[in-house]
């Protein structure tokens, strides 16, 4: 496997075990007895946020998709409904964050809709990459030339594996956050049944 391949999959894993912390500890705070911490929820929705919809997705669709699209005109609809899907994914990230908004204001009473839509974000981001590493990465790798791959790696590696090896300091810093607030299973936090109300 080349290494451009490597670090959009290592990417596609990162984003995974943020979703997955997501989507458990907001289930989980449904059963809570307590306050939720907040600022979990808004620690990883800035993850989101800042990691995929600002340096993944448009090197994607500056790098990736471009190459392909000149290499194999054959992907053109699968690099249009992906494009489409990152277009779509910021438009979710702000749905998110006015949800999450609205349950901090309403606690505990709009916990179902808050749930709803990070499954629905989640579901829908899982998909996107499944669509990636299972129609758009084999294309490529038939379709792209090593100097193709080269410059895409260029532009991909200086956010190499965003969890097992951070270079910019501030995502470096958010994911700190993220695992020391959050309670286990995710994290190191209380749980938030012992937080301070």
């Amino acid at each position: 496997m080349n290494r451009a391949i490597r670090i959009l999959r290592d990417e596609h894993r990162s984003l995974a075990a943020v979703l997955h912390g997501l989507r458990h500890l907001a289930k989980a705070s449904q059963e809570a007895h307590a306050r939720p911490r907040f600022e979990v929820f808004r620690a990883m929705i800035r993850y989101i946020d800042e990691f995929p919809e600002r340096l993944h997705h448009p090197k994607e669709d500056a790098y990736l998709f471009e190459r392909l699209a000149a290499r194999a005109p054959e992907t053109a609809a699968l690099i249009g409904a992906l494009r489409a899907e990152h277009v779509e994914s910021v438009q979710r990230v702000r749905q998110l964050e006015r949800a999450l908004d609205e349950y901090e204001r309403c606690w505990p009473l709009w916990s179902g809709p808050f749930v709803a839509l990070v499954e629905d974000y989640a579901e829908f981001h899982r998909q996107h990459m499944r669509r990636e590493e299972l129609e758009l990465l084999p294309a490529a790798e038939r379709a792209l030339t090593a100097e193709d791959w080269r410059a895409i790696e260029e532009a991909f590696a200086g956010n190499e594996d965003p969890i097992a090896d951070l270079r910019e300091q501030d995502l470096a810093q958010l994911y700190t956050r993220i695992v020391s607030l959050a309670p286990a299973p995710i994290g190191l936090g209380a749980r938030w049944d012992q937080a301070p109300g």
